[in-house]
């Protein structure tokens, strides 16, 4: 265990990676139509590549352990659904603070690196509950705003939301686009909305959701990234978790290779975020494979990285246990609320 504690040392308690302090943003560039229009995605390369992944690496005993915890601090802990409850809230916000059960954290010999999530993710309404439940800890609050998930509601109804919310303490905003200015070209509308949302959201980090299995292509991904990074987001998001499908690989691939093109082009590092359908061990590590051979280390950190998800902690923890007393527990061992 000591070996996987000292691998740890530099993922969690090392300061963040030069370049990916929370307080540099993405300021954005007046958008490009030529350049954006010229993005096109041949899809049968994407897919070839994408299906590499999971094959390519593998990490085994105390280095997936280290990727593993990796990937709980880039997690944005979150619930969003019907029944949310402030009591729900306060309960997830106690497991962001501690995602580990105090037996592990023992064994595994990590108590000194204080392992919390990257951020806990919540509706609007319960953003005041969990500010309260993460004063005095560097946990950011996230909320959806914009009509989360369609995205449908009046555009002036959609900026007071953002503002609200980040009166309300929320360090973090994810937005969601209008998918008709995709599916229907008008990328001078995507980008005068996202630029909107960016302004209102201040000094708070925007994420832009693009719900990307409902734009239909690879190459309405690829250009729905460019302009929501030219209008100024500082993360791109695949998905709202709502969609039919959500993070999956060929869609991560684009994305990532369009932010390494932006970066190319701008010297700004834009964040990603994976969410939707990431429910075990295994794929999370996928998703950092991916990010370490398509961006490199600087975005393996939760900077320029997150996951969205509620139930791929529980399968993490489990995998943990196994690593250290070789047995599988059951789910009900690691709940989260």
């Amino acid at each position: 265990m000591k070996a996987t504690s000292e691998r740890l040392r530099t993922v969690v308690s090392a300061k963040p990676m030069p370049g990916t302090e929370r307080d540099e943003r993405n300021p954005g560039l007046p958008l490009d139509l030529d350049a954006v229009l010229a993005l096109r995605v041949n899809r049968s390369a994407v897919e070839r590549r994408a299906a590499t992944i999971p094959t390519r690496r593998t990490v085994k005993q105390e280095w997936q352990a280290a990727w593993l915890l990796r990937a709980i601090t880039c997690m944005d802990l979150t619930t969003l659904q019907g029944d949310d409850t402030p009591g729900n809230v306060l309960r997830l916000c106690a497991k962001a603070r501690r995602p580990l059960r105090p037996d592990l954290i023992d064994a595994l010999g990590v108590a000194h690196l204080d392992v919390t999530v990257g951020a806990v993710c919540v509706y609007h309404a319960l953003v005041p509950t969990a500010v309260k439940a993460l004063a005095g800890t560097a946990i950011p609050v996230a909320a959806v705003s914009t009509g989360f998930p369609a995205g449908l509601s009046p555009f002036e109804e959609r900026i007071h939301e953002v503002r609200a919310s980040v009166a309300a303490g929320a360090q973090e905003i994810d937005i969601v686009i209008t998918r008709a200015h995709v599916l229907t070209g008008h990328w001078e509308a995507l980008y005068d909305e996202i630029r909107a949302f960016r302004e209102a959201c201040g000094a708070a980090h925007m994420k832009a959701i693009l719900a990307t299995g409902e734009l239909a292509t690879l190459t309405n991904v690829a250009r729905a990234s460019m302009v929501a990074m030219m209008a100024g987001a500082d993360f791109i998001k695949t998905s709202t978790g709502k969609e039919p499908v959500n993070a999956v690989l060929p869609v991560g691939v684009v994305m990532t290779r369009m932010i390494r093109e932006y970066e190319g082009r701008t010297g700004a590092a834009v964040g990603f975020k994976p969410a939707g359908g990431i429910r075990t061990a295994k794929q999370a590590l996928d998703w950092l494979i991916l990010m370490k051979e398509e961006l490199g280390d600087r975005w393996l950190r939760p900077e320029l990285f997150r996951l969205g998800a509620s139930a791929l902690l529980t399968d993490i923890e489990r995998q943990l246990e196994h690593f250290v007393t070789g047995r599988y527990s059951a789910a009900y061992r690691h709940p989260l609320v």
